[in-house]
């Protein structure tokens, strides 16, 4: 059985990414961070973020249902 705790933080790690998916604290700043402009790299670094918690989300929080396995 999962644990219900480590659901709920997955789904609030699921609901902050979805809050910083726009940086807007970033437009118009022209830093180049590791030859990259600083919203690229916010970016890809974003997008590996949620990878991970996808992949956490599918080992831990999915089949939603509490049926146990046969």
């Amino acid at each position: 059985m999962k644990s219900k705790s480590v659901r709920w933080a997955l789904y609030a790690g699921l609901i902050a990414v979805y809050l910083l998916h726009n940086d807007t604290w970033l437009r118009g700043d022209s830093t180049l961070v590791l030859g990259l402009p600083v919203s690229l790299l916010y970016h890809v670094v974003y997008c590996l973020v949620v990878a991970a918690l996808m992949a956490m989300l599918v080992r831990f929080a999915w089949p939603f249902s509490d049926r146990s396995e046969p």
